[in-house]
């Protein structure tokens, strides 16, 4: 047996159930978009990097529980924008430390190397 080609056809959704549960939004959604704000407006700052992982890692749960949900959680858009400020609060860390690795190198680059000793010592 064999299927035609091109895309599947859409069921077209039937009348509501009256025992199925009414579509509210994920409040992991609201604690993604919390803690990506956190991440992103701390991001400058080492401490940023613990809100901006767990933002992301709620956001993966999140979307899994969405998509078990068959529809009935919403707030992929606060995911979305959570994810995103996630990630600007990464990459603002990275940013930092690029920039302090390098201060650090040249400052070092600056001093003498080895021991700096009087004139007069052989």
């Amino acid at each position: 047996m064999t299927t035609a080609p091109g895309p599947a056809p859409v069921a077209q959704p039937g009348p509501r159930h009256p025992l199925d549960p009414d579509p509210v939004r994920s409040s992991k959604a609201r604690a993604v978009f919390a803690l990506g704000l956190m991440g992103a407006l701390t991001g400058i700052f080492v401490g940023g990097v613990v809100p901006a992982t767990l933002a992301l890692v709620l956001a993966r749960q999140a979307r899994r529980e969405a998509y078990a949900s068959g529809g009935y959680l919403t707030g992929a858009a606060w995911l979305r924008r959570g994810e995103r400020l996630a990630w600007t609060g990464l990459v603002l860390f990275a940013a930092t430390v690029v920039v302090a690795v390098v201060i650090g190198v040249v400052r070092l680059a600056g001093e003498p190397f080895g021991h700096d000793y009087a004139p007069n010592m052989d």
